[in-house]
């Protein structure tokens, strides 16, 4: 970045948007505005020297740089030149980063109509934890021209152990969705297999104990499997299942693209949608293992 210490915005401070921005206030030696619906959140980072913004509008007059945590294209569209635009003329903004999971063909769009305003755009998204959030510990893949990634880059290492460019427009989503569809097929087993293992006696701690030890191991066992799906245990204000639904019809959305059909994600899927029709849509997703186990 430049020496001049631009300052940062920051929009949506939610499961995980709130330990990125009091990351990137923490470490930046940058002043960072924030903005969100839930004003309790940043009365929180404020204790961290975030400054909370009551509007879009301070944003917009006194940021340089803004990065998007929300929960699909349609809100970051939405952020940006909705009912109360992010982006005018002569606004302050430079740059646009996008850390959400968003699609990848209205993405690039997105950035071609920031692009007429003189705005900048990266798709950054995150994969890991919250707990990596909170921790500054996020995989960030990120798309987007060389000079524009070089001068984020800094910035987003306040957020991630992990950041990497990926390529152009749109290949930062493209990477992120594949990690999710792996990740949420992989978790789809590992409910599978704990529902026929506990039908047939074995205790779902032993299972995942011994799973650890062979060739099943995995992150998704060891975070999801073990600490949930191991206890039954789906607590709401985490990735719920009607975002992972989300992400999952976003890879078949690409797959559909380049006319391939994948079955393993399809399969997936349905059982994510069938959660959501189930009232589950805003429990941690591995509650598609009390669906398995119904069936």
């Amino acid at each position: 970045m430049s020496d001049e210490q631009p300052i940062l915005g920051f929009v949506g401070v939610g499961v995980m948007g709130e330990g990125m921005c009091r990351n990137l206030a923490l470490k930046s030696g940058h002043q960072v505005l924030a903005f969100d619906t839930c004003y309790e959140n940043l009365q929180r980072l404020a204790q961290h020297g975030v400054k909370p913004t009551v509007s879009i509008d301070a944003l917009q007059q006194k940021a340089q740089v803004v990065f998007l945590s929300l929960p699909s294209i349609e809100q970051v569209e939405d952020v940006c030149f909705g009912a109360h635009p992010l982006i005018t003329l002569g606004t302050s903004i430079k740059t646009v980063v996008d850390m959400s999971t968003s699609d990848v063909q209205r993405s690039r769009a997105l950035a071609k109509k920031l692009a007429a305003y003189g705005v900048n755009f990266l798709d950054a998204p995150v994969a890991r934890s919250r707990e990596a959030a909170s921790n500054g510990t996020l995989l960030i893949t990120v798309g987007g021209d060389d000079h524009v990634f070089e001068r984020v880059e800094p910035l987003l290492r306040c957020m991630g152990s992990d950041v990497v460019h990926c390529g152009g427009i749109g290949a930062g989503q493209v990477v992120k969705i594949m990690n999710n569809m792996v990740l949420l097929s992989t978790v789809n087993a590992l409910a599978e297999a704990m529902a026929i293992g506990s039908a047939a006696g074995v205790d779902k701690s032993t299972l995942v104990k011994v799973l650890k030890l062979g060739s099943a191991d995995s992150y998704a066992l060891r975070l999801t499997g073990e600490k949930y799906l191991a206890r039954d245990d789906f607590p709401e204000k985490m990735f719920p299942t009607a975002y992972a639904l989300k992400d999952m019809r976003l890879a078949l959305r690409l797959a559909e693209e380049f006319g391939i059909k994948p079955a393993l994600a399809t399969s997936t899927a349905n059982i994510f949608d069938q959660a959501v029709s189930c009232g589950y849509g805003m429990n941690y997703y591995p509650v598609i293992y009390r669906l398995i186990k119904a069936i």
